[in-house]
This record gives C-alpha cells, sequence and structure tokens, in this order.
C-alpha cells in the first residue's frame, strides 16, 4: 500500500510565500511522474506544474515565474514553493504521482488536500 500526503498549507497575506510538501510512504518500487493540482470553489481541478523522473518540468501559465516545484527522490518527496501568491491562487492543493511497487507495477495516487488561502 502506498500513501501520498501533503503538508504545508495556510493563510498568507497577498504577496507572500509558502511551500507545500508531499511524502510518499508505503510499498515504494520507484516514483515517476508527480505533480501539484488545484481546486478553487466552483472550479474543475486543474493542473499546476508537473516533474518527472527526468527532472522535466512543465507549470500552468497562470503560475509561471512565481511558483517552483522540486523533488527530492531521496526523501520520496516532492515540494512546491509558492511566492508572490495571489488571491486567484486560492485552493486545495493536491499532490499526485505514479508510484511502481515493482518492476511491473504502477498506480496513480492522489495526497488529500491542502488549503491554501490568501487572505487579500
Amino acid at each position: 500500500q502506498v500513501q501520498v500526503m501533503e503538508s504545508g498549507g495556510g493563510l498568507v497575506q497577498s504577496g507572500g510565500s509558502l511551500r507545500l510538501s508531499c511524502v510518499a510512504s508505503g510499498n515504494i518500487f520507484k516514483i515517476n511522474d508527480m505533480a501539484w493540482y488545484r481546486q478553487a470553489p466552483g472550479r474543475e481541478r486543474e493542473l499546476v506544474a508537473s516533474i518527472n523522473s527526468a527532472n522535466i518540468i512543465t507549470y500552468a501559465d497562470s503560475v509561471k515565474a512565481r511558483f517552483t516545484i522540486s523533488r527530492d527522490n531521496a526523501k520520496n518527496t516532492l515540494y512546491l514553493q509558492m511566492n508572490s501568491l495571489k488571491p486567484e491562487d486560492t485552493a486545495v492543493y493536491y499532490c499526485n504521482a505514479d508510484i511502481q511497487v515493482n518492476r511491473n507495477e504502477e498506480f496513480n495516487n492522489w495526497g488529500q488536500g491542502t488549503q491554501v488561502t490568501d487572505s487579500a
């Protein structure tokens, strides 16, 4: 069994910063693609940023130059550094990871989410 769990959300003033973390635990053989998504009230879940096992990174246009995604493979951890936060960044942020439990089986895993609120 594999789990991913986010932390680091909270209340922040506009222009402020937060760092989200996502730790994967359990029977992990290898972690492939990892990503951050977010969902604001009344809106669909959207991709914020992704990073694959070769450290190829993509960002949504709305967060480019403000957010930085990174991963520490030794710690099975994904990060999202969020700077210059705006009211429109307010959302529940979810971690997503494709995790192999052996050479032949890979499962897609979601965390439970962490709330980020810009107190503009």
